[in-house]
């Protein structure tokens, strides 16, 4: 005579528990976690007490729909709560300061960018010159050249000195 099958549902509560596991590693997004434990904790816990097959069937999909809709957000939520956005490559060039390394000529010169690198520049639209050793921040990126402007306004005591006055002759 054959056996009786239910005596070894145990066996596809942990295969298919395995199975959510590893579809669940493919995935990465905690649904068949939650269906896995939800097969572990109900089916097979209720097969190890002695329960009928539908019972067994009915306790996992109870489990796993709980645990779906309780802990798997929750889940979400903490693993997201870490991921802010960082730029990188060029978006992290915007609004990064640098300081003027040579002087511009025509509107155009070279600046040490916060990062250590050594970057071509433009004057921005109505900025005010800029000279060496001066503060600035880039504007926008083109290309393998940034447009920069002053860090921050020059006040009326910082404004920068006539062209004939000593001080700025020697540039």
């Amino acid at each position: 005579m054959l056996p009786d099958l239910t005596q070894y549902l145990w066996i596809a509560w942990l295969v298919l528990a395995v199975a959510f596991v590893i579809i669940e590693l493919l995935t990465l997004e905690f649904t068949f976690l939650m269906l896995a434990a939800g097969s572990l904790i109900g089916g097979l816990g209720v097969n190890l007490l002695g329960g009928p097959w539908w019972l067994q069937v009915l306790v996992g999909a109870a489990v796993s729909a709980l645990l779906l809709f309780t802990i798997r957000p929750l889940l979400l939520r903490a693993l997201h709560r870490s991921s802010q956005l960082h730029p990188t490559n060029v978006d992290a060039l915007y609004g990064m300061g640098a300081r003027v390394s040579s002087p511009f000529a025509e509107g155009r010169g070279f600046v040490r960018l916060d990062n250590g690198e050594q970057w071509t520049a433009e004057l921005a639209q109505g900025a005010p010159p800029l000279h060496p050793g001066d503060r600035a921040v880039v504007t926008a990126v083109r290309g393998a050249t940034v447009e920069v402007a002053a860090a921050f306004p020059l006040s009326a005591s910082e404004s920068p000195a006539a062209p004939d006055s000593p001080e700025r002759s020697a540039d």
